[in-house]
């Protein structure tokens, strides 16, 4: 019986020591006796005990009690492992929720500011008073600080007071500090023009310059060219009479700025000046205007807004011994309001003896939105003559093609009566656009009965004719200099 119970009862308990070992307890079977670890050693020859840092036990005291042995985990590695990957996600987790954060306070501390820029601008339309006009004037001027070259110096106040009294027929301004001049800079030539067409084009224009017999007869054919259609009714009733400078030089009535009656000042949508097209006859390239009157002063900036234009070129000095040529239409300091345009002049810049640059912005005070305006203005082209030489002329027109340049709205041009001055710039500038894009033929005669089909009288001398040939020889050469050889 004893027997039976002995083979029925369960197997001595097995414990698992570090490295693998197993051990059975002391207690075996009947006849046997356990191993102690003292006797056994492992495959490196070491006891298995002292290897562990275990001692043996002492009498009558077994191995449970001495090394109170527990269960060690078999995949220790796997869990420090698993313990990095979670930390480093946790640090990811961390750094993009920071960087996520810190966008998100720029973001809203970036509009805010502009929230706040927005309810100035918006608040000085209604807000009539003094600090309010002089904070508008101020935003202007950081708006525009951005665009003032670095290379300009304070003009001394003789030197802006001598300038500015050659060519204003009102009483001298006092000094700004916005007035500035820099030293003589020269814009790049650029091009796409190759060098076979231009060789070809500048061999043209220089016959044309040296056969003068040639030339005469040109501009002759030039002067008994009559464009159809030619009504000017429009440009002669008698409410428009006294808008016009001459009353030679007017608008075609199929061809002319026709402005929007309801915003006028005296509800009448005419203005002496004419769109003129280029290469699009849906979109026109230039605005020429005449110099603006006293009492067209207000159509002239309502033309500006209505078209959406953002360069001015002014080509005429406003007093020519003594008779006046063009109205000072924009503030010498602070801002002017004609009619629902409020001009603020912004900045003023002489860059050298011959032309000046001014910034405006210009507001609708119905809608309150704003505009910045860029005046282009030449101060030594007289009525009937040229200038005396094409370079700053040149130069001129590229500073104005790099403002301009990447926009759509026409470009206003304007003289005295807006044909002879306003003419020969728009031909000159007109052509060498053309080059510019690579048209292989360039024909200037053509050219000017197509301005003479938009507007009467543009070019007005032969001088004049002659001149915008030798501009855009100069120009050409300038171009095939600029070129790689």
């Amino acid at each position: 019986m004893h027997k039976g119970i002995r083979s029925l009862s369960a197997p001595p308990p097995a414990f698992v020591w570090p490295g693998g070992i197993e051990r059975r307890s002391a207690r075996g079977r009947r006849g046997e006796r356990g191993p102690s670890v003292a006797e056994e050693e492992d495959d490196d020859g070491l006891w298995s005990g002292r290897l562990w840092g275990w001692g043996a036990p002492r009498r009558g005291e077994t191995w449970r009690q001495k090394n109170k042995l527990e269960l060690l985990p078999h995949h220790a590695q796997e869990e420090e492992d698993t313990t990095k990957f979670i930390i480093l996600t946790l640090l990811s987790i961390a750094c993009i929720l920071g960087v996520l954060m810190t966008s998100g306070v720029i973001y809203c501390l970036r509009h805010g500011s502009h929230h706040k820029l927005k309810e100035k601008l918006t608040s000085l339309g209604s807000d009539t008073s003094s600090d309010a006009t002089a904070t508008y004037q101020e935003l202007c001027r950081q708006r525009m600080a951005v665009k003032t070259s670095d290379r300009s110096e304070p003009l001394h106040a003789s030197r802006i007071n001598s300038i500015s009294s050659q060519f204003s027929d009102g009483p001298i301004p006092s000094p700004s500090t916005r007035s500035s001049t820099s030293s003589w800079c020269e814009e790049p030539v650029q091009s796409n023009m190759d060098i076979s067409t231009g060789h070809m084009i500048l061999a043209y224009m220089e016959d044309h310059l040296k056969n003068k017999n040639r030339l005469e007869k040109e501009w002759e054919a030039l002067c008994a060219y009559q464009a159809e259609p030619n009504a000017t009714t429009i440009a002669h009733k008698e409410e428009n009479v006294q808008k016009n400078r001459s009353q030679v030089v007017v608008a075609y009535d199929h061809c002319r700025i026709c402005l929007k009656a309801e915003n006028s000042h005296d509800n009448s949508d005419y203005i002496n000046a004419s769109p003129i097209m280029d290469h699009d006859p849906r979109s026109p390239a230039y605005i020429a205007a005449q110099g603006a009157l006293p009492s067209t002063v207000t159509d002239f900036w309502q033309m500006v807004w209505e078209n959406g234009c953002v360069v001015i070129v002014m080509l005429t000095p406003l007093a020519e011994n003594g008779v006046k040529q063009c109205y000072h239409y924009w503030p010498d300091e602070g801002s002017n309001l004609y009619h629902i345009y409020e001009v603020n002049l912004v900045s003023e810049h002489i860059w050298c003896e011959d032309f000046l640059v001014r910034s405006f912005y210009l507001k609708n005070l119905q809608s309150n939105e704003t505009r910045t305006v860029t005046q282009f203005h030449y101060l030594t082209w007289h009525d009937q003559q040229v200038p005396a030489s094409t370079r700053s002329l040149l130069d001129f027109r590229r500073k104005i093609n790099k403002c301009y340049r990447g926009r759509s709205c026409p470009i206003i041009v304007h003289c005295s009566n807006g044909a002879g001055r306003t003419g020969t710039y728009i031909l000159i500038d007109m052509v060498l656009n053309k080059m510019a894009k690579g048209a292989k033929e360039i024909d200037i005669a053509a050219t000017l009965e197509h301005l003479r089909d938009q507007r009467p009288g543009m070019v007005q001398t032969k001088e004049q004719f002659e001149f915008a040939l030798t501009a855009v020889a100069e120009e050409v050469n300038a171009i095939l200099k600029a070129l790689p050889q």
